[in-house]
């Protein structure tokens, strides 16, 4: 029979999710886990039992953005999201995807701009950047398609008006299934180059200073 989580236990979590969500804020982490570690390390957990799951950790980072950061978080994402746009734009025969928190709206000040794009000649991309002088490195991370299949996808890395971007490189058909999300285990949010220009409007519309 399973034991009902304590009230202590449940507060502690809580805690942990807001301490996660500070730490995640304040100093640009992106590590889901590392963000973990140091709060349980700050508020002295020993039981990894109660580490929060990253999607209460991403409700934590909203509600944290809402109370102390409303002023500038609206601002920071909107240009945040307009470099995607430009990006977009610059990488559009690759079919780009915006994904992460800039499009779910929980990115904060530091966050890199995560995309997905298709090709299956990676180094066609290399070359559309280098013909346009951008600097750029490479890498490889591995991604999370379902319980069981992992792949190891080529990593693009650039700047956009001084914001960081991250790009993985799918296969051609490989828009068709997007991974699942860190956040919630899901499969992860896609947004194209429409979609972003909506959301874009949408907050230039209902901006005060519109």
């Amino acid at each position: 029979m399973t034991r009902p989580r304590s009230i202590r236990g449940d507060d502690l979590r809580v805690a942990l999710s807001q301490e996660a969500a500070r730490i995640m804020f304040e100093n640009g982490i992106e590590d889901y886990g590392f963000a973990k570690r140091k709060a349980a390390e700050r508020l002295g957990a020993s039981d990894y039992a109660v580490l929060p799951k990253n999607a209460e950790i991403d409700a934590a980072l909203a509600e944290y953005q809402r109370l102390f950061a409303a002023e500038t978080h609206d601002d920071t994402l909107a240009m945040q999201r307009q470099a995607a746009v430009a990006a977009m734009e610059f990488l559009i025969e690759f079919e780009p995807r915006l994904v992460g928190p800039v499009l779910t709206g929980t990115a904060t000040p530091y966050q890199t701009v995560s995309l997905h794009l298709f090709c299956d000649f990676p180094e066609s991309i290399s070359m559309r950047l280098i013909d346009q002088r951008v600097p750029y490195n490479v890498g490889e991370q591995r991604v999370r398609m379902n319980s069981e299949r992992f792949l190891l996808l080529p990593t693009i890395e650039f700047d956009v008006n001084d914001i960081p971007f991250e790009a993985i490189v799918f296969p051609r058909d490989g828009i068709r299934q997007a991974p699942l999300s860190a956040s919630d285990g899901k499969p992860a949010r896609r947004a194209s180059l429409s979609d972003v220009r909506a959301l874009v409007e949408t907050m230039e519309r209902f901006s005060p200073c519109a």
